[in-house]
């Protein structure tokens, strides 16, 4: 057989060059009565038998959750096994079994996005507007090593709407939408557009969004109003200080399609003007962000080819926010930070029971951080947090997946990864001030900042299908991932330059540790699903009833904790503290997570006359240890519980929600973990679709208004001099909102 290259497959090879390739879903239709054309390709196996199956987000749980906020990763609140933890307005940061932030792989149509800041206030979901989101994947057991990665939890793929093409040659596509949303508690408000010009074989797509609010409000008085000393704002004391934002996006999208080949190319841009965080001590005050990106897609009679390339520049900036102590000067700090990534990936099918993926993947990330000089000791130099950090990452895998009776199949995969890490010199303020600034410098600058970790992940699954409502998967994983920068390099142990440098919002202050080595889990996990029958042995659409169970089992070697600062100028009553925030260096230890999601569905009614109405069940429970110090894991969301009813009439839908927290008791005591007492919430949606371009959404969250203080939401540091250690009150956690109305209009046209 002879294989000519394709003229798109030519055309990518060009804009992506040959290294530039990654993975995508092929596309589908937003939605009807427009006509659309997508690229589609059976499944070598078949949709049922690829290992493991994603969890995916459907399309009206999405559109109930873009109703109560704009972020993005609310669109993940409610899938097992997944929790949020608290940052700015914007975007929360994802926790999969108890792993966040780096330690799992987020993708932004198919881009791994990097945090540019020393409180990671940019993290990957913050660059795409929920309205934008038309896709929503976690991977949050068994991950394969085509799509993990330098992480040690799931993976979270978040895709932009899929193009969309014309029916027939010669006929163009016409179509657009505009969307807002308004909140009472905050008063925030939303709107978003996008507009779609297309043929059969090219579409242009623009969509842009923006979305503001005030501070929103507790459903208590949590604190005193001049909570925290200074010249910081005095807020009424059910008022969370430090929670407002604005925020803009765009992007533009181009797709080519010809045959079985789709090429996408995009560009957005986002413009945050202003970001406060009750959790952090420092508000943002600026934050654009450019992304490139293209993507190609092919089929072949031996398989699939995937590519990606994209690039990202972000300049990022903090300082003091309204509601803070400007102490006079403020404190500003700036970050840049530059992104190349690239990736290919061959799906061969080399029998129609077996399918091979081979991959490799590339990523270069610069940074910079430095705190222009404001006067006094922080003068007149300018401080470098972090100067010429360099981060490199090199990725090859293998991945079979293999059908070899009707009952069973298994997927085995390897992935083998370089990750090499440097930063430059660096100075503080005034490195004349020795025993604030110079003696910590001249000791990093002395030590040598070159890393290079290899790494190697082994994942290993097997599925046992009875029949066709029983299906078993067990597997082990091996999964590493290299420190980050600030992990490595944040250097200073001057109290307020090491409070500066805290991305998990606790309130503490954090100085990395060179000598960091890569985390390293191993995995061992069951799960179950049993449904319900149908006519047919095919995968059910809607099954009268469903029941997934997940137990899983992790250690991770070398986990990245923290112990107290006990050296430099972090002074010796920080070693003993217990009702205050404290110092802490980044640390090698050993730690265990075990975990059960229990999650199911049941149609309990089903008539004209009385519409459809339906149950459903989501319960998380994970306990984090570590076993060096026998301390809980920081942030760990404890036992929660999910309950929804469901109703749907003609045009009209909604859906009655309750959730239960258990208190979280199992705390880091090395860090001074505040607890949070249990807690329940009753929220409710409802959508009325008018006719097919026009619809009302409406909800109340937190409809008992009830108070509570949100388990992984962090310290409350909103108010106060936030640049002092003893300048907020120890002990108060970020609460949660009291009641809210919503509610939300869509257009189509």
């Amino acid at each position: 057989m002879t294989l000519r290259p394709h003229p798109l497959a030519l055309a990518a090879s060009c804009a992506l060059n040959p290294l530039a390739l990654q993975a995508q879903t092929a596309p589908e239709a937003p939605r009807p009565p427009v006509q659309t054309v997508t690229i589609t390709a059976p499944a070598p196996l078949g949709e049922k038998d690829h290992l493991p199956q994603a969890q995916a987000v459907d399309a009206a749980t999405l559109a109930r959750r873009k109703l109560g906020s704009s972020d993005a990763a609310a669109l993940l609140d409610g899938q097992p096994g997944v929790s949020l933890n608290g940052a700015g307005g914007v975007s929360a940061l994802p926790a999969v079994h108890g792993l966040a932030d780096d330690r799992l792989r987020v993708q932004v149509d198919g881009m791994d996005l990097m945090a540019a800041c020393p409180n990671h206030m940019n993290s990957p979901l913050s660059y795409i507007d929920a309205s934008a989101v038309g896709q929503v994947k976690v991977y949050a057991g068994i991950t394969p090593v085509s799509v993990g990665g330098d992480s040690l939890g799931g993976t979270v793929q978040v895709e932009s709407a899929a193009p969309l093409f014309a029916a027939e040659p010669g006929s163009w596509v016409q179509q657009g939408e505009l969307g807002g949303a308004y909140r009472s508690n905050g008063r925030a408000w939303s709107a978003d557009t996008n507009l779609t010009l297309a043929t059969d074989a090219l579409s242009l797509r623009y969509s842009g969004a923006s979305t503001r609010s005030d501070n929103y409000r507790a459903a208590w008085a949590f604190k005193d109003p001049a909570s925290g000393s200074g010249a910081g704002s005095s807020l009424p004391a059910d008022e969370v200080g430090s929670s407002a934002y604005r925020a803009h996006n765009q992007a533009l999208s181009l797709a080519l399609r010809q045959d079985n080949h789709l090429l996408q190319l995009s560009a957005a841009y986002q413009d945050i003007p202003f970001e406060g965080y009750p959790n952090q001590r420092m508000d943002m005050t600026s934050n654009r962000s450019t992304q490139l990106n293209a993507r190609y897609r092919g089929q072949y009679d031996w398989g699939e080819l995937q590519a990606q390339a994209y690039s990202q520049r972000t300049d990022h900036r903090m300082d003091m926010g309204p509601d803070r102590d400007h102490y006079g000067t403020g404190m500003p700090m700036d970050t840049a930070g530059r992104t190349l990534g690239a990736s290919v990936q061959a799906s061969l099918m080399s029998t129609p029971d077996e399918l091979i993926r081979l991959g490799a993947e590339y990523q270069r990330y610069r940074l910079n951080d430095w705190w222009p000089p404001v006067g006094g000791t922080m003068g007149p130099n300018t401080f470098w947090n972090l100067n010429l950090g360099q981060r490199d990452k090199v990725d090859v895998y293998a991945e079979q997946e293999q059908r070899w009776s009707p009952q069973w199949s298994h997927q085995i995969g390897l992935r083998l990864s370089r990750v090499h890490t440097a930063a430059g010199e660096v100075q503080g303020y005034n490195d004349a001030l020795s025993s604030l600034w110079g003696a910590d410098a001249a000791a990093f600058n002395a030590a040598d900042r070159d890393r290079s970790d290899l790494n190697a992940d082994l994942t290993a699954l097997a599925r046992y299908r009875p029949d066709g409502q029983t299906l078993y998967e067990f597997g082990y994983a091996r999964k590493s991932r290299a420190p980050n920068l600030y992990q490595r390099y944040a250097w200073s142990t001057q109290g307020m330059a090491a409070l500066m440098n805290n991305f998990v919002g606790d309130g503490n202050g954090y100085i990395g540790n060179p000598d960091l080595k890569p985390e390293v889990a191993h995995t061992l996990s069951l799960s179950g699903q049993w449904q319900a029958a149908t006519a047919t042995d095919s995968v059910p659409v809607d099954p009268a009833w469903s029941l997934r169970a997940n137990a899983y089992l992790t250690r991770i070697e070398h986990y990245i904790d923290a112990q107290r600062c006990g050296f430099g100028q972090c002074g010796s009553g920080n070693l003993s503290a217990t009702d205050s925030f404290v110092l802490l260096q980044y640390a090698n230890q050993r730690a265990q997570l075990q975990g059960l999601d229990l999650s199911g569905q049941a149609r309990l009614w089903d008539d004209g006359a009385w519409g459809r109405w339906g149950l459903n069940g989501v319960l998380n429970w994970v306990h984090g240890r570590n076993l060096q110090t026998h301390d809980g894991l920081h942030n760990v969301m404890p036992l929660n519980l999910r309950l929804g009813l469901s109703h749907a009439l003609g045009g009209w839908q909604q859906t009655l929600e309750w959730q239960v927290v258990r208190a979280k008791t199992n705390v880091s005591a090395v860090r001074n973990e505040i607890r949070t007492p249990a807690y329940a919430l009753l929220n409710w949606r409802a959508s009325w679709q008018l006719n097919d371009s026009m619809r009302l959404d409406l909800g109340v969250d937190n409809l008992l208004d009830r108070r509570y203080s949100q388990p992984t939401g962090g310290a409350y540091l909103g108010q106060g001099s936030s640049m002092a250690i003893t300048g907020i009150p120890w002990g108060v956690a970020v609460p949660g909102k009291a009641r809210s109305w919503l509610v939300g209009a869509r257009v189509a046209f």
